[in-house]
């Protein structure tokens, strides 16, 4: 199995969409969209600016678990991770994304 991008139609009649990594991992996960085609945009955004360590933000939440944000060049999130439990867990979903979020490959399950 290879790494992909998934687009879906959430609840919300919002189209989303998550980067999967080859084991079915979900380590990026999108804002909803109003329509497919800006969907299909932002992962465009996370192909050019994933590869970037600067457009990664590393974050805390709350309840002490760890997280990053993906932002494009203008500053926008374009992918917020799942939370781990470690900081070293969030730095592997960080370099995952670096790995696959170039070249994976898009599934429309819509």
């Amino acid at each position: 199995m290879s790494a992909k991008y998934e687009v879906f139609l959430g609840t919300d009649r919002q189209y989303y969409f998550r980067l999967k990594a080859p084991n079915g991992e979900k380590i990026l996960a999108s804002e909803g969209y109003t329509t497919k085609a800006n969907c299909l945009n932002g992962i465009q955004s996370v192909k050019v600016n994933s590869p970037y360590d600067a457009n990664y933000k590393r974050l805390t939440a709350v309840n002490g678990q760890y997280y990053f944000t993906l932002h494009a060049g203008n500053g926008q999130v374009i992918g917020k991770s799942e939370m781990y439990v470690s900081s070293q867990g969030r730095d592997g979903g960080i370099t995952a994304v670096k790995t696959y979020g170039p070249t994976a490959a898009t599934v429309d399950l819509t």
